[in-house]
């Protein structure tokens, strides 16, 4: 039997063997839990993406990751959440669906117009990313293992998404009180919809998170001589949506990973595990969509310790600790620990002046005056002292004549 979708261009570096039941999937290595870098761990099946006409739905995994993951390790989770573990805080899942059944999410789900049935798995996985609580046995964990998902379906039963979808679904999340919105899939129509939607989120306060890249791209969407596209993807391209690509355990993104269209951040996107859609075993996946999990569960960290911050003040926290990179790259304990610029403070209210009463003039007036009067008099007793005795030397005569020139004048003149 064939499968289908035999065209579609994949994310991955390395190909595995993979059963005909999921019509894709994004893997990147043959290693699990760690990446190529831990070659001791468990090969863990991979994660589909969508699923072909008539293929079964994703079943439990067999394999269990017992190791804490190199995503894990690269954004810094056991300082981070020493800090802050996402308590209080509810992420809106636009996905396929999220199984509210999976151990390591169970009683912190809330699924909406059938969306706890995820027949792809893609949903629960990306919420696994955002939540999942450790558990006995396995060394994984979400990034916000504290928080509560609203999963909504973004998707139909087979993982395509659909404009009408996503926009509603992001709208219901705002609605149900979501602070932090994830949107797992891109789309490349639909800007006016989806602006509006994250129009309607952004005035209730939610932070909508959305991959800049799709995970793999079919062969119909396709350019000319099999070129991928560029973009602009919805949500992702509108303004205020925190758009996320993908990076690996080598800090560099795949080389035939589809383009990525202006992300704001970078995160780990490669060789992620989490939780599949049934039982407690474990995926592996790749791609951007998974990175935006990861920063997604970033800001619920974020709005979970500064419950006063705005959506708007998480975004600008999120990208002013980010890592320096050719995209930054999110980092957690960052964005939880450094003190923020004092730019991001709201201006402090300016205090008005208090000006003393002002003093009777009529002192200062007077005492000038007898300064001026008593200088004058001084200025006239100097001049004074240096006239007279000059005039009494010269008998008060002009200064061209002698004193003795009185005596020697004619008798008439006398």
């Amino acid at each position: 039997m064939k499968c289908r979708y035999a065209g579609l261009v994949l994310a991955v570096a390395v190909a595995v063997p993979v059963t005909c039941a999921p019509a894709f999937a994004a893997y990147s290595g043959p290693s699990a839990a760690s990446g190529d870098d831990d070659p001791g761990t468990t090969l863990l099946p991979p994660l589909p993406v969508r699923l072909g006409e008539g293929n079964p739905c994703t079943g439990p995994s067999d394999e269990t990751a017992t190791g804490v993951t190199w995503s894990q390790t690269a954004l810094g989770l056991p300082r981070a959440q020493r800090i802050s573990r996402g308590s209080g805080v509810t992420v809106g899942v636009v996905d396929t669906g999220v199984a509210p059944d999976v151990p390591s999410l169970s009683g912190r789900v809330t699924a909406l117009d059938g969306a706890d049935e995820d027949c792809v798995g893609h949903g629960t996985f990306a919420a696994g990313l955002i939540a999942a609580a450790p558990e006995k046995g396995s060394g994984i964990t979400g990034v916000a293992p504290a928080a509560k998902i609203i999963a909504l379906r973004g998707t139909d039963d087979r993982g395509v998404p659909s404009v009408a979808r996503v926009a509603d679904g992001i709208r219901t999340a705002a609605d149900r009180g979501a602070q932090v919105i994830y949107v797992g899939y891109v789309l490349r129509t639909g800007r006016a919809e989806l602006t509006a939607a994250v129009a309607h989120a952004t005035e209730r306060d939610a932070l909508v998170v959305a991959p800049a890249a799709p995970d793999a791209v079919p062969k119909e969407e396709l350019g000319p001589d099999n070129t991928m596209p560029e973009g602009p993807y919805w949500p992702a391209a509108v303004p205020g949506v925190l758009s996320v690509v993908d990076f690996g355990p080598s800090g560099v993104r795949q080389k035939n990973a589809p383009p990525a269209y202006e992300p704001d951040l970078s995160a780990p996107g490669s060789s992620m595990v989490s939780a599949g859609p049934q039982g407690s075993g474990h995926y592996i996946g790749s791609g951007a969509s998974l990175a935006a999990a990861g920063v997604a569960g970033t800001a619920a960290l974020v709005r979970a310790y500064q419950s006063d911050a705005t959506a708007a003040e998480v975004t600008r926290r999120l990208l002013a600790t980010a890592y320096p990179a050719d995209t930054p790259r999110a980092d957690p304990f960052a964005a939880l620990s450094v003190v923020p610029d004092q730019s991001e403070a709201a201006p402090a209210k300016p205090v008005p002046a208090h000006l003393p009463a002002p003093v009777d003039p009529g002192p200062r007036t007077r005492s000038l005056v007898i300064a001026a009067v008593g200088l004058a008099l001084v200025l006239l007793v100097g001049g004074m002292a240096a006239v007279i005795p000059r005039g009494r030397a010269r008998n008060w005569q002009p200064p061209g004549r002698r004193p003795d020139d009185a005596s020697a004048a004619p008798a008439g003149q006398r």
